[in-house]
Order: C-alpha cells, then sequence, then structure tokens
C-alpha cells in the first residue's frame, strides 16, 4: 500500500511541474523534494510516471522548471557524495535523483538549444573552491557526484571502517585504491559479493551511460575531431577516481563467470545481479576507450610499475605520457603477462558461452552482450599492441577465433546483425596482419561447436575459410562491401598454412569459378579485384608449403579449367555484350530461384532472417581496403617492413607488383588495376583439359556452379551502378592476372598424373593425393615472390563506424527501460525490419 501511495506522489508532482507556468524558486525545498525524498519508486516506474510528452511539454513551456530540477537533482548527488549517505533515507534519494536524471537527460540532448545546458554554470551556485574561474559547469559536478559515489562505503563497496557502528569514512580522503570492485588487473583481494552494491553500481553507470550519451544527438562526420565532453572530462586527471574505476570496470568484466557454479537452470532460481552490472561496465568501457583527436594509435609504453602502484595522487599528475583519455593511456600501459592471461581468458570465457552445448536444452544461462564484448577485444588489441602479441603467442587466440566465427556464421543472413559481422571481420584483419596467426591457424580443429557446416578432419585454417565461403555465397546482401575485407585475410595468412583440407580446397576453387565468370567480371568495375586476390592465395600456398598442401594442388588440377578460361578470356564488343545480356537472365533466374526455395550448399541449418518487427540501427559506410590497411612486406628473418603507399621500387618484379593489388573504392571508375610491368603470364602453354575421374566422390559437397554462387554473385552485382566495359578496360587488368605460377604448376603436374592414372588404371582419389603429396617443384617454379600483408590501419573512416556501431547496439540493448527509444537520435538511424 505504501508503495503504492508512493507511486501517486511522485505522479502528482510530476504533474504540478508540467502544469505550473510560473518558475518554480530553487528555494523551495518542499516542492523539488517531492521528486526525490519519501518515494520508493523503480527506474522503471519513473519511465512510466514520467511520459515523453511531458518531458519535452516542460522544456518547451517551462524551460526554467526544468533546468531548476536538473540543477536541483545534481546538487543532492553532490551533497550524497560530500557526506558519503551514511543513513537509508540518503541513499534512496541518491536512487531517486540518478533515476530521474537518467529519464531527463535524453531530452535534453536531443535539443540543440539545451545541449550546452549542463556545461553552464548555474547562478547562485556555490563556487568550487578548485576552479578560479567561478562555479563548476553542471555536467562537471554531476560526474564527479557520480565518481564519488561508486565508491561510496555500505552504498556501492564494502565498508573498511573498523570502530563502532557511528564511524564514518571520510569521502574526500578515502583512497579509492582501495575500494576495487573486483580482483584482478592492478588488485589482489576479491570483495565480497553484495547484490545491493551491484544493483546501485548499475543505476549509476546507467545514468553515466545516459550522459555519454550526448554522442547520440549529433550527426556521424567524416572527421575525427568531435569530442565528447561528457567522456573526455571522465576520462581526464580531473576526475581522481579515473584508474579505480577503469580497473573495477575490466576487473568486474573479466572475472563474471556466467555458469557459476554449473547447477542446471540455477539462472531460472536465482538472479544474477552481477550480469547486469557487467554488462553496463563493459558498455561504460568501450564508450570511454575512445582516442581523441591527434592522439596517435600507438601510444608509447612505460615500464610501469603494477597498476595498483599508482595512487590517487598519482593520477593528478598533468605529466601523464600519452592520451589525455585516462582510460585509453591506463589500458595502453597494462604490461604484465598474468594481467593479459587474465583479460584474455575472462573474454574469451564470455565469448564462447553462447556456444556452450550439453544435453539439458536451455540449462546454462547464456550471455547477450557479446557485441560489446568483441568491441572491447578490439580496442584492447588495437590500444594494446603487447596484449595484441600476447593473444597471439600462443594458441589461445583459437578460443577467440572460434567464437568470432560462430558469431559470423551464425548472423550472416540476419538483416540486424550487419554490424556484428563487420566487427567480427575486422577484428579478424588486425589479427592477420600478424605473422604468429596464421601459424597459430595450423592447430588441427578438434572443438566440435553447434555451425551448419559438413564435418571435416582439418584445421582451424580450414573452419574459417569455410566460413568466409558461406558469409559469400549465402550470406545478406550488405555484406557486399565486406568481400574484399574477406579474401585479404585469407591472403594474410595463406603463406603459413600448412595444410589445407580437400573442403576447404574445393571452397577456395567454388569461389575462384564463381568470381571469373564473364557476366560478373564484366558487371562492375572492381569485381576483377576479387580474382586478383584469390589467384594471391593460391600463390602464396604453393611458393612457400607446396609440401603439405596436396588437397589444393589435385583440386588446381582438377579445377585447371578455370585458370585457363582466365587465361584466354575474350575482351571483344560481342563478348562483353553477350556476358552482359547473360547478367540479366542470370539474375532474374536467381531471382526466382531465392524466392521459391532456401538455397543451403551445405550444412543442415542454413541461416534465417531476422525476425518480423526487428530493429536495427543504421551504420556508416566502411572505408574501401586500400583505406583500412597498409602494405607491409615479410623479410628473411620474419619481421616486417611497411611499404610507402603507391610508390613502387624499380627492382620490384611484375610478380611483386602484381601482388601489391590495392583494390580501388566503389567511385573510382577510372583506375581501373593494379600497376605493374606488363609481363603477360596469360599466354602460357596450358596442360591437357582432360579431367581425371578420381576424386568426384567430393564432389557431392560442392556441386558443379552452372550458376556459380547464386546469392553471392546477385548480392555483389544487384546493386552494382551503370556500367560500360569495354575491351581496354579488360586487357588493363587481364595482363595483369597473376597466373604465372599456377600454370607453371598444372603444366609440370597434369601430364604425369594423367599417365599415372593411363598407367596404373588409378580411379581412387587417394592414390594421385599419395602421388602429389611426394611431388616437388624445386626449381621448377619462378623465383617466389615476398610475402606481402596488408595490416589494419587506424583510420578517421572506421573510428567513426566504430563509434556508431558502439552507440547503435548500446539503444537497442537497453531496452528495460527504453533509455532512449523514441527521442531524436541523429548518429544512426533506427529501422524495423
Amino acid at each position: 500500500m505504501g508503495n503504492a501511495d508512493s507511486k501517486l506522489n511522485f505522479r502528482k508532482a510530476v504533474i504540478r511541474l508540467t502544469t505550473k507556468t510560473q518558475p518554480v524558486e530553487t528555494t523551495d525545498d518542499a516542492f523539488w523534494d517531492q521528486f526525490w525524498a519519501d518515494t520508493a519508486t523503480t527506474i522503471q516506474d519513473v519511465f512510466a510516471l514520467v511520459p515523453a510528452a511531458e518531458i519535452r511539454a516542460v522544456r518547451e513551456e517551462s524551460p526554467s522548471n526544468l533546468a531548476t530540477l536538473c540543477y536541483k537533482a545534481v546538487e543532492k548527488l553532490v551533497q550524497a557524495a560530500e557526506s558519503g549517505c551514511p543513513s537509508e533515507k540518503e541513499r534512496q534519494i541518491v536512487l531517486n535523483c540518478t533515476r530521474l536524471l537518467t529519464r531527463i537527460l535524453p531530452y535534453i540532448f536531443e535539443d540543440a538549444d539545451w545541449r550546452g545546458f549542463f556545461w553552464s554554470t548555474v547562478p547562485g551556485a556555490r563556487q568550487d573552491e578548485g576552479n578560479d574561474d567561478g562555479a563548476r559547469p553542471l555536467a562537471e559536478s554531476l560526474l564527479l557526484a557520480v565518481s564519488d559515489l561508486l565508491f561510496c562505503p555500505d552504498f556501492t563497496v564494502q565498508s573498511h571502517k573498523r570502530a563502532g557502528p557511528d564511524a564514518e569514512e571520510d569521502m574526500q580522503s578515502i583512497d579509492s585504491c582501495e575500494y576495487i570492485w573486483e580482483a584482478g588487473v592492478g588488485f589482489a583481494q576479491s570483495p565480497p559479493l553484495d547484490y545491493i552494491h551491484d544493483l546501485n553500481r548499475t543505476e549509476l553507470l546507467k545514468l553515466l551511460l545516459t550522459c555519454f550519451s550526448d554522442a547520440m544527438y549529433l550527426p556521424p562526420s567524416a572527421e575525427n575531431n568531435i569530442l565528447n565532453r561528457w567522456v573526455t572530462f571522465f576520462s581526464s586527471t580531473d576526475n581522481r577516481h579515473a584508474l579505480p574505476l577503469f580497473t573495477s570496470l575490466l576487473n568486474v568484466v573479466c572475472a563474471y563467470d556466467p555458469v557459476g557454479y554449473g547447477i542446471p537452470y540455477n539462472y531460472l532460481m536465482f538472479s544474477d545481479y552481477r550480469e547486469v552490472l557487467v554488462e553496463h561496465a563493459v558498455q561504460i568501457l568501450i564508450v570511454t576507450l575512445e582516442h581523441e583527436a591527434g592522439a596517435a594509435a600507438d601510444t608509447a609504453q612505460h615500464n610501469l610499475d603494477h597498476l595498483h602502484s599508482l595512487s590517487a595522487s598519482a593520477m593528478e599528475d598533468k605529466e601523464l605520457v600519452g592520451p589525455d583519455n585516462l582510460f585509453v593511456n591506463y589500458l595502453s600501459r597494462i604490461h604484465r603477462e598474468e594481467d593479459f592471461s587474465f583479460i584474455l581468458k575472462g573474454l574469451a570465457r564470455l565469448m564462447t558461452n553462447p556456444l556452450i552445448q550439453n544435453y539439458l536444452p536451455n540449462s546454462t544461462k547464456k550471455i547477450q552482450f557479446h557485441q560489446e564484448l568483441l568491441v572491447l577485444f578490439w580496442k584492447l588489441c588495437d590500444f594494446n599492441k603487447k596484449f595484441l602479441f600476447f593473444v597471439l603467442k600462443s594458441s589461445d587466440v583459437l578460443d577467440v577465433l572460434v567464437p568470432i566465427l560462430f558469431y559470423l556464421n551464425d548472423a550472416r543472413a540476419d538483416q540486424s546483425c550487419v554490424g556484428l559481422i563487420h566487427i567480427g571481420v575486422f577484428i579478424l584483419l588486425l589479427l592477420s596482419g600478424e605473422r604468429n596467426f596464421g601459424v597459430r591457424l595450423n592447430k588441427t580443429y578438434s572443438v566440435r561447436v553447434p555451425m551448419d557446416i559438413p564435418v571435416f578432419t582439418g584445421t582451424h585454417a580450414d573452419l574459417l575459410i569455410m566460413i568466409f565461403h558461406k558469409i559469400i555465397t549465402g550470406g545478406h546482401q550488405h555484406l557486399k562491401p565486406l568481400f574484399d575485407c574477406l579474401l585479404t585475410i585469407i591472403v594474410n595468412v595463406s603463406p603459413y598454412l600448412k595444410s589445407l583440407s580437400m573442403v576447404a580446397a574445393n571452397k577456395l576453387l567454388h569461389l575462384l569459378e564463381a568470381f571469373s565468370t564473364n557476366w560478373f567480371l564484366f558487371s562492375a568495375s572492381q569485381n576483377h579485384h576479387l580474382i586478383f586476390f584469390l589467384l594471391e592465395v593460391f600463390n602464396n600456398l604453393i611458393q612457400y608449403q607446396f609440401d603439405g598442401n596436396c588437397n589444393l594442388v589435385y583440386t588446381l588440377i582438377r579445377k585447371r579449367n578455370i585458370f585457363h578460361q582466365l587465361a584466354n578470356l575474350t575482351s571483344d564488343p560481342v563478348t562483353i555484350h553477350k556476358a552482359l545480356e547473360m547478367k540479366k537472365t542470370t539474375l532474374a533466374r536467381i531471382s526466382r530461384t531465392n524466392s521459391q526455395e532456401s538455397i543451403s550448399m551445405d550444412g543442415s541449418r542454413p541461416a534465417v532472417p531476422a525476425e518480423p518487427g526487428t530493429l536495427k540501427a543504421s551504420l556508416v559506410a566502411i572505408p574501401a581496403i586500400d583505406k583500412l590497411t597498409k602494405k607491409a612486406q615479410v623479410s628473411e628473418d620474419g619481421t616486417m617492413v611497411c611499404l610507402q603507399r603507391n610508390t613502387h621500387s624499380p627492382q620490384m618484379t611484375a610478380d611483386q607488383h602484381t601482388h601489391s593489388l590495392q583494390p580501388q573504392t566503389a567511385g573510382d571508375q577510372h583506375k581501373h588495376s593494379p600497376q605493374s610491368s606488363d609481363t603477360n603470364t596469360s599466354g602460357i602453354a596450358g596442360a591437357s583439359n582432360t579431367e581425371s575421374n578420381s576424386g568426384r566422390d567430393n564432389e557431392e559437397a560442392f556441386p558443379p556452379v552452372s550458376d556459380p554462387a547464386r546469392g553471392c554473385l546477385s548480392r555483389v552485382s544487384a546493386s552494382a551502378t551503370y556500367w560500360d566495359p569495354t575491351p581496354d578496360w579488360v586487357l588493363s587488368w587481364k595482363s595483369k592476372l597473376p597466373l604465372q605460377t599456377i600454370m607453371r604448376l598444372l603444366q609440370v603436374l597434369v601430364p604425369q598424373v594423367e599417365k599415372i592414372c593411363i598407367d596404373k588404371g588409378l580411379t581412387d582419389e587417394s592414390e594421385i593425393l599419395k602421388f602429389l603429396q611426394h611431388g616437388t617443384l624445386v626449381g621448377l617454379l619462378p623465383v617466389p615472390h615476398p610475402i606481402l600483408i596488408r595490416k589494419y590501419q587506424a583510420n578517421a573512416g572506421t573510428a567513426m563506424w566504430l563509434r556508431t556501431y558502439t552507440w547503435g547496439v548500446i539503444y537497442l540493448r537497453n531496452v528495460d527501460p527504453p533509455i532512449w527509444y523514441d527521442t531524436d537520435v541523429r548518429l544512426f538511424e533506427i529501422q524495423r525490419i
């Protein structure tokens, strides 16, 4: 009964505020206390009792009253932070003010005239001792108060006081480094769990996230110089709790184990308050870990003692080297291997959670914040290169790779998950720029996760290729811009793949077969780039890993007609015209087929479209692959040397030029081909066209491509702008096709294989594979080309995409309560599928 009266009184107070046309004095505490004193409303109650229409009405008709309400609520938080809110009544006032501000702030941000309100000083406010220019802006007071309250004994942390019950801990002199929430990086003690503390922390973190969401109400900008003032101040030296806050958030996330004691269905019997806290902690982390304009991606690494040795006074040192954002600074300076191990194991455990299978359906709790975890992992690898090298130092990187591939496969046909696939591919692109990643992929894949792929015996490299093949041939049409990225990843790792399975080899040849059809090559100005990438993969495998890749060599021999057709590609106007006509009829047939049947090239559980009514946030376009990457050449000692963009050494051979191909951007239709010499490899004599009959059993999983990669090609071509190919254009890139190595291999091996088949009457592919396994091409192939890796490089376009994606995920994930629902966000558009 009392709770109902409390809600009624709160609602009456809201109505009084909306009906008052005259300003209410700030000194009228009896009126303002109605909103936070003697009430016990939950945050869901506040959202229900304070409708959006009424907030906007007060904003427009009684702006001074709304301003006073915000000021008074912040004032209560500041007073509580100073006193340490020792009484239960004061704690309830803090929670009520927190919930009210969480409700109101988005409507402050959506109005351009109000966006600077919190950064102005309130007339009559008391002077801040550390601010000679006057009172602190309201935003700074709010952020400092919330930071203090996040380390308030008996409210959000366990008290350390040992005196009597009346003893109080001074909030201004408290060393918050002693109150870090969880053991891990920089802190060895594990405080006892207290669900009340977790609930209170969550409420305050929700308010912080709302403060930072100011970024949602600005349109996306190509320039990376728009700072979020809230994040900038919160992560600056003005916040004496910056280090313990960063450490608390990171440790809470990485220490969380959703499985708990392993009791089946335990999440149905007990409420897990820690999960909600972890979810908001990771969201705060990915929002605050953002470089400001002008800061280098690689910050100076210092021989810093363990993080806990930094006291509160050290955080006030203005001479800290690195980014002004202390969260980025601290993250980039972590260096102890035990800390790296704690972080990696924690993230891998959480990423793998949705993959867990057992005999009792739905008996294990599944977390839902895996997208935020991917963004956090990205930022860890991008900002702390020592962490990246630690991840790649052992096979532990595979514990992250497998769940990422699972997410990519599971989301490939879901329109609402395009961003999830992008961030997963970006992570793999970043990892693939390092040699160790390719080496780790050679580990046998023995873990079985629920993915609709054929059962195979092979390595993690085989798994990666199979998943990428499914994304290209069975993914959503909006994934077309990622094709270059997917193939670039395979190119980067290809020099180190010791033994591809027959399944993976067939997948690669299937893609080449699909992309090399005339109508596809001629239908867009950039489609031929995909051929260059795939040929580079085959060349790397032949030149550097021939001995162990008999499956690939066998597949190349079986599918040799593809290479002969490429070498003899006709480019006269009649052929081009016929190819484009075929494109129209093929796309029409694909459209009819797709509407009548579900295309699943392999596996029994194809991805399904998003449920009707699903919301998704729009994303800005990603940069082209040549903006995403920079070229690095691997030297003989294994080190990488970055190559200058758009410069070519005169000593480079034609083959080297070919292998440094960079695709052009979508709008560049005049630069048709990579710069290279005019060495023509297409005139090499081809081997016999006679197909060996061996190995046909393996074709069942890979049907002949009469309509090559039907869905794939329709997605690539359907959205292409008008393009008029010419014979000269075709010749300009055809002459650069790096076919020399492959043609030489076919020229040597095809006659030998045919002779063995005829002499011994072989019909079993295993005998041919055994022959190829013991064969050699030493001295018969061209001089090996240098290994060129396309490493990810930070750029403004990716930073803008990541900001948009991050806030889109946070917007869609915070539905209870729906903090930003129906507000005028401008960073992205919310679309209903």
